[in-house]
């Protein structure tokens, strides 16, 4: 799944892009306001991390054009501001979530869970469909309870595939969160992929709607 993650702090960025990218994201970055806004404005994400304190316009502006133009990614803002009353106009600008600095990771990647959870309609941190279950927490994958060993692609595509659960991805979207916007890559790599999981889950797991995308059934929660 792509994050864009806005923060000016290069050290910050760079410490927590890693830590996205070892939990499975497809991470962009900005440390930018103007260009932050114009990315989420044109590119769809699926989640934001935002800070509030940024060069060219704050982030707080940014979320309100965001939401004004009817973006509706997950946003989880960041900030070191502490005042309460800047929480709220946080939330109230439309942010799902608000983490002060400083922060564990881990809760940024909890919190960062949630939000996209919430957002695709899931309450449980464990997504299935029929015996296939995937712990976001742990990123294992199994099946009927055996754990399944998933390459980073591999588990990429399930994990995308189990959070939009019941609507069928057309394959430039599938293409752009399992191998990342401009990633280049064999125009039939996404269908050799789509074997290898199918390969290692079953047949049935993934369906194809030739012309429209792919599918993983409705998830059970």
């Amino acid at each position: 799944m792509r994050v864009l993650l806005v923060e000016d702090d290069p050290r910050l960025a760079s410490d927590l892009s890693r830590t996205l990218q070892a939990a499975g994201y497809l991470v962009e970055t900005s440390g930018d306001g103007e260009q932050a806004w114009f990315l989420g404005d044109t590119e769809d994400y699926g989640a934001v991390i935002l800070d509030l304190g940024l060069p060219g316009m704050d982030g707080l502006s940014v979320l309100k054009r965001w939401r004004g133009a009817g973006r509706h990614m997950p946003v989880l803002i960041l900030t070191a501001r502490a005042s309460w009353a800047e929480r709220v106009d946080g939330i109230d600008a439309g942010a799902d979530d608000y983490l002060p600095k400083p922060f564990r990771n881990e809760e940024l990647l909890a919190r960062l869970r949630a939000i996209v959870r919430r957002s695709a309609g899931h309450a449980a941190p464990v997504l299935s469909s029929g015996d296939l279950t995937l712990d976001e927490r742990q990123m294992k994958v199994s099946l009927s309870g055996v754990p399944v060993a998933l390459s980073q692609l591999e588990y990429r595509l399930i994990a995308y595939l189990l959070r939009q659960s019941g609507r069928v991805v057309p394959q430039h979207e599938l293409e752009e969160n399992v191998y990342g916007l401009g990633h280049e890559h064999d125009s039939n790599a996404l269908e050799v992929l789509v074997r290898r999981v199918r390969k290692k889950l079953g047949a049935d797991i993934i369906e194809t709607r030739r012309g429209f995308g792919y599918l993983i059934p409705e998830t059970a929660e």
